[in-house]
């Protein structure tokens, strides 16, 4: 799962897009989520909500892991539960 990731955010700055990658973790030990950072090399921002449900509940999260891809007005495009470059690379041409 992460090589995909990793790949896209480097890709798009590369590209110098207007794009970011946000994780937002739940569940997990704040330890077990810094370790795998560290251990995966992600090069994207991480954030820790442990137990907290507030962001899974405001997007409707219903499984692991979700994909929210929002646009640059802020707005919900997609909610999925498997890679959406398709949808970014879209999103991206929308804007240009």
């Amino acid at each position: 799962m992460y090589d995909e990731e990793r790949s896209l955010v480097t890709e798009m700055e590369k590209a110098g897009k207007p794009f970011a990658l946000i994780g937002v973790n739940v569940n997990d030990e704040l330890e077990h989520i810094q370790k795998v950072v560290k251990e995966k090399d992600l090069n994207w921002r991480s954030f820790f909500a442990g137990r907290d449900a507030t962001i899974p509940e405001a997007y409707n999260v219903q499984g692991y892991p979700t994909i929210v891809i929002i646009d640059a007005d802020g707005v919900v495009r997609s909610v999925a539960h498997e890679p959406q470059n398709d949808w970014i690379e879209h999103l991206l041409t929308e804007m240009e």
